[in-house]
């Protein structure tokens, strides 16, 4: 069993600037990811140039902050939001969420698409591979902040929350490190590795954040206000992940009947 280090939120203090470690982790995600995504230009069958990934990057990051806060607001505080509108600009307050983040990257998505003249499953299919590398450094920074902490457990590997209370709990925080951040990094790299069809990509992304997110959510301890909201047993996470699941079945489902978004043969 451990005990959490109970991290200084504050990572780097420079006189009255202070670094918090959740912005941090959001600027490393999105300087890593930006490096990963030139790096991804130079495959033969990826036709992206490095100047549109620092165009894109902008209308994402845009799309992460703008979309995650919505989301985290109408998702999991709409009580709020209706008795306090202004609660939506508080970011620093803290409230962020990844299924209005991804919406909020879609809507970026479909603008830069439309800007540059591409199709809009091929700005998703080259990003996708990409986003694993946010969810990993957000995730970490939820381990250093003590939030989104696990279910009460007996585990060897139990950690306990000052913070929270004296249980030993799952540390949740690093299993959806590990599985949102490492392991669908590594299912989309593979897939993403040669030429596939429009679609695809984007698909088994859907499918492997919604499963891997599902399956995270057996151990993370549910939202307090909010509870399990269905069957006893599933929460709001799980939820959000159903219509990621469907949605990444039916892209491929598509890509396999060789259909784009005009209904014409790739």
């Amino acid at each position: 069993m451990f005990v959490h280090p109970q991290f200084d939120p504050v990572a780097i203090s420079l006189g009255p600037l202070a670094v918090h470690w959740y912005g941090l982790m959001y600027l490393l995600s999105f300087l890593v990811g930006w490096g990963v995504a030139v790096w991804r230009t130079r495959a033969a069958h990826v036709h992206w140039d490095r100047d549109e990934v620092g165009d894109f990057l902008f209308y994402v990051v845009l799309g992460v902050v703008v979309g995650g806060r919505v989301g985290y607001m109408l998702f999991y505080q709409p009580q709020l939001l209706l008795s306090d509108p202004l609660q939506l600009f508080l970011i620093w307050e803290g409230g962020m969420s990844f299924h209005g983040g991804m919406l909020g990257v879609f809507a970026a998505a479909a603008w830069f698409a439309r800007k540059t003249g591409r199709q809009f499953f091929d700005v998703t299919d080259f990003v996708a591979p990409v986003i694993p590398i946010g969810l990993f450094f957000g995730r970490i920074a939820n381990f250093i902040n003590a939030e989104l902490v696990g279910r009460p457990t007996d585990v060897p590997w139990a950690m306990i929350y000052p913070q929270v209370d004296a249980l030993a709990r799952h540390p949740s925080q690093l299993y959806q490190a590990a599985l949102e951040g490492i392991v669908l990094l590594a299912l989309l790299w593979f897939v993403a590795r040669r030429p596939r069809r429009r679609m695809v990509v984007s698909g088994f992304f859907l499918i492997g954040y919604g499963a891997l997110r599902f399956t995270a959510e057996f151990f993370r301890q549910p939202d307090a206000h909010l509870g399990f909201i269905a069957f006893d047993w599933m929460t709001m996470g799980q939820l959000l992940c159903l219509p990621m699941i469907a949605g990444g079945l039916l892209l491929l489902a598509l890509a396999h009947r060789g259909v784009n978004q005009q209904g014409v043969r790739n």
